[in-house]
């Protein structure tokens, strides 16, 4: 009887696992649409700027600290996100974020003041905290360490599509239904999103999360975390990564109209050239690190010379500045955001590479939440540095060096990256 009840569980695994199999592609396309409507939620207030400052009366440093505020929201949340995300487990801490930053989208629309626009920026910072450890978690899960940088860039290059598609169609919608119209549109697409996960994950079984028993405290778990050398290797990374994406996401459309007198409705195109360089940057990464990977250089040699390559790239950003031709200026925030994808899917690989399963969206979240608290801040220099009359170039030139350093940081903490022992992989 008990050798049968064993065989009938081996067989539920097994037939959990099949599932899982078939079905993986169908759940990396899920996480890539999510990827999509999380940048396109957060990026709807930059594109649309100059029509909801119009409306609101708005000045540079208002959208500055709404900006800022959006990343204080998000680097808060962040500590209880991955801890959330750990415990619920990727097959419900997706739809549970999407559904509820898509809510928040949504509420932009009924903002009237400046403080009600502040409280649902703020409302949709922690929200979107979910997004970031849950995507990591589940692809670190449902693919192999070899092929695991491929799945992150690919996941991070079409992502990228929302930054793309945002500036092209977006200020069309805006001028046809108005930014509220706008913002209530993205926030009923998160909701389809949260069905279809529903239904294509339903049966599966990701285990993903750590049994009860074995959970440490939340103390000792948090003394584990700051404890590790890893953990503030990836930490320092995402700071002075991080910092650089957030800044262009909330101000490169600013630097395209003030720099190049570009209006509203002509915004979309140097954007999307922009934002093509993020996902090719994402899919070449990827991509280089699952081949380099497979002919037999070690997991060290491969993330750090993938970063380093990413790293140069991003050091051409302040000719942006002084080129005077706005293609040449789109094709160089291009070839900048081609080089921060190319880091961000080696940082995301590192996580899911050295860090034990049951700690991933937490330390994802921890990296997150520091590389918030440093985009808040440049965001909210950039407002003051902008109002001072100080220009670009102090931000570009910061820019042009965060990512050298942010490897030298990684580096410094953590010398050689080696691979946690991992469950066989689908």
């Amino acid at each position: 009887m008990a050798e049968a009840l064993a065989d009938a569980a081996e067989g539920a695994v097994i037939a959990r696992g099949g599932l899982l199999e078939r079905r993986k592609w169908w759940l990396l396309a899920l996480v890539m649409a999510a990827g999509i409507l999380n940048l396109v939620d957060r990026q709807v207030i930059s594109v649309l700027k100059p029509l909801i400052e119009a409306d609101l009366h708005w000045t540079d440093v208002d959208y500055g600290r709404l900006a800022s505020l959006f990343q204080l929201s998000a680097a808060i949340a962040f500590l209880g996100a991955g801890w959330a995300v750990d415990r619920l487990g990727a097959k419900w801490a997706g739809p549970a974020g999407v559904f509820a930053w898509s809510l928040a989208a949504m509420a932009h629309g009924w903002a009237v003041t400046l403080g009600q626009f502040s409280a649902v920026r703020i409302a949709l910072g922690a929200t979107e905290a979910m997004g970031t450890p849950t995507g990591v978690k589940t692809l670190g899960g449902i693919f192999s360490a070899r092929t695991r940088s491929l799945a992150f860039g690919f996941s991070n290059g079409v992502s990228s599509i929302g930054a793309i598609v945002t500036p092209l169609f977006l200020p069309l919608m805006g001028l046809a239904l108005g930014w509220r119209g706008v913002f209530f549109f993205v926030g009923v697409l998160g909701f389809v999103w949260v069905a279809v996960w529903i239904v294509v994950s339903r049966g599966v079984s990701f285990a993903d999360t750590e049994p009860a028993a074995s959970r440490l405290p939340r103390l000792s778990g948090l003394k584990t975390l700051l404890g590790d050398r890893r953990t503030w290797g990836i930490a320092g990374a995402k700071v002075l990564s991080d910092q650089i994406w957030w800044l262009l996401l909330f101000w490169a459309p600013d630097f395209f109209h003030r720099v190049y007198g570009v209006g509203v409705a002509q915004l979309g195109p140097p954007l999307a050239v922009a934002y093509t360089g993020s996902a090719l940057g994402s899919v070449i990464a990827g991509w280089a690190g699952t081949r380099l990977l497979a002919r037999g250089y070690s997991l060290n040699t491969v993330r750090k010379s993938v970063m380093l390559v990413s790293a140069l790239l991003v050091t051409t950003l302040p000719l942006a500045l002084v080129t005077h031709n706005l293609w040449a200026a789109a094709g160089l925030l291009a070839v900048t955001m081609a080089g921060h994808q190319g880091f961000s899917v080696s940082i995301f690989s590192i996580i899911a590479d050295i860090t034990p399963r049951s700690r991933v969206g937490t330390v994802t979240s921890f990296g997150a939440f520091c590389g918030n608290l440093a985009g808040m801040g440049i965001v909210y220099l950039a407002g003051q540095i902008l109002t001072a009359g100080l220009g670009y170039m102090p931000l570009l030139a910061i820019a042009a060096v965060s990512y050298l350093l942010g490897l030298v940081w990684l580096h410094l903490w953590v010398p050689r990256l080696t691979p946690v022992a991992e469950p066989v992989a689908v």
